[in-house]
């Protein structure tokens, strides 16, 4: 008996389950659905015309990043790659300090997420000598005070993200232990709702108030970051270029979370795919790069070619959250909202403890190679610094890929005229 393609089992167990319940789903992880991807882009090797390929086994590779270079203390990121915002709540004290270790090792930075820091996620994040913490201020301000500040290598301050973009955190009250409850500030055992939005910004003229004012707390030594979720892109990075920051950070629609509603992370946003072309319509007529301003994106983000097409598109860095969650030992089981992962990741249940030194070196391990991956692929296209890649370095599979991004289109081999304008 043929099945619908609308009315498939998976739709019908989803009606059936909120029949019985009264409520909506929530899950962990980010979207489940077929959206466009990186994978919808090729990057074009180096043959006779344009530059030679640079000898990727003789011939040095850069890939140091620099944001906010006018500053005393700029973030120096040795890889463009980064471990974006997870807050100790959401992830165990085990799997931050994994985070920390990993990156220092990598020499990149990794984002406490709100809900403030661990004591100790500072100290290993320094530990090798290269990695840097950014931490973040968001809509909650849980545990965020002055010394919080000042221990930062940058700050950012978020406005929405990928998986529930126009909504707050939501950090269950079993997640609620008396060691979160101390650095958050908040009772144990309690919901931790933050809002929808930052509730004493009411115009852009409020936010680059906010950003004077973190400029201030931390002496105008270090560099502050606005993260967006992905909404209206041209708008909002063109509001958040003007309120002066030194870097802009955008979530595609593919990015993952500890717990949101399912019709949110399946229904709400934009795929990745979609950001750059608004991103550097917005750049392009702030006159952005000319300030120093860095594009920083995250979403659905899994290896070394899609680092490279990130950068060709045009971002100066990019994050990869999940895909550093299962180098440091998450499956996937996509379970992170109910407090039991068995990997000891998402949770804060004693008896799922992990080895966090064990998954920092695989996390080290996993960012190492997918530094390398992106090594490959810049001196194969001709290049020796990732600042050199452009969309000319790729190709677009199939006419949707082509336009949403302005790169060629295979066989056409230039842009759709509406991008030649």
């Amino acid at each position: 008996m043929p099945r619908s393609a609308v009315w498939t089992p998976d739709v019908i167990k989803e009606i059936r389950e909120k029949s019985k319940t009264g409520k909506y789903i929530n899950r962990g992880f980010g979207a489940n659905r077929p959206l466009p991807s990186l994978d919808d882009l090729m990057v074009v090797p180096a043959q006779l015309y344009g530059p030679a390929a640079v000898d990727r086994y003789r011939e040095e590779v850069k890939t140091r990043v620099v944001i906010g270079e006018r500053l005393l203390k700029p973030l120096v990121l040795e890889t463009p790659v980064f471990i974006p915002a997870m807050s100790f709540g959401a992830i165990s004290k085990a799997g931050k300090m994994a985070f920390a270790l990993g990156a220092a090792k990598a020499g990149t930075a990794t984002n406490t997420g709100e809900g403030g820091a661990l004591p100790e996620e500072r100290e290993v994040t320094r530990s090798e000598g290269q990695g840097k913490l950014i931490v973040q201020w968001s809509t909650g301000r849980f545990g965020v005070d002055v010394d919080y500040l000042r221990m930062a290598d940058a700050i950012e301050i978020k406005i929405g993200q990928g998986a529930k973009p126009g909504m707050g955190g939501h950090l269950l009250a079993e997640k609620v232990s008396p060691a979160i409850a101390e650095i958050r500030k908040i009772p144990v055992g309690t919901d931790a709702l933050s809002p929808c939005r930052h509730l004493d910004t009411d115009s852009p003229e409020d936010l680059r108030l906010h950003v004077e004012l973190l400029r201030e707390a931390t002496d105008y030594q270090i560099p502050i970051i606005l993260k967006l979720g992905p909404g209206r892109v041209y708008e909002d990075v063109k509001l958040a270029v003007e309120c002066g920051v030194d870097a802009v950070a955008i979530d595609g629609g593919e990015g993952g979370t500890g717990c949101a509603p399912e019709v949110a992370s399946e229904h709400a946003g934009i795929p990745t795919l979609g950001l750059f072309g608004p991103a550097m319509r917005a750049f392009k007529e702030t006159r952005a790069r000319e300030r120093g301003i860095k594009l920083m994106v995250m979403g659905g983000i899994r290896n070394g070619a899609d680092v490279y097409k990130c950068l060709a598109l045009g971002a100066d860095a990019v994050g990869m959250a999940t895909a550093t969650m299962i180098a440091a030992g998450c499956i996937g089981c996509q379970e992170c909202h109910t407090g039991t992962c068995k990997q000891g990741l998402a949770t804060q249940a004693a008896d799922a403890a992990m080895d966090w030194r064990d998954a920092g070196q695989k996390l080290a391990n996993f960012l190492k190679v997918t530094t390398e991956e992106l090594k490959t692929l810049v001196a194969l296209s001709g290049h020796d610094n990732i600042d050199q890649l452009s969309p000319d370095d790729l190709v677009a599979l199939d006419i949707n890929a082509a336009a949403m991004t302005g790169v060629k289109l295979i066989g056409y081999d230039r842009p759709l005229p509406w991008w030649r304008e």
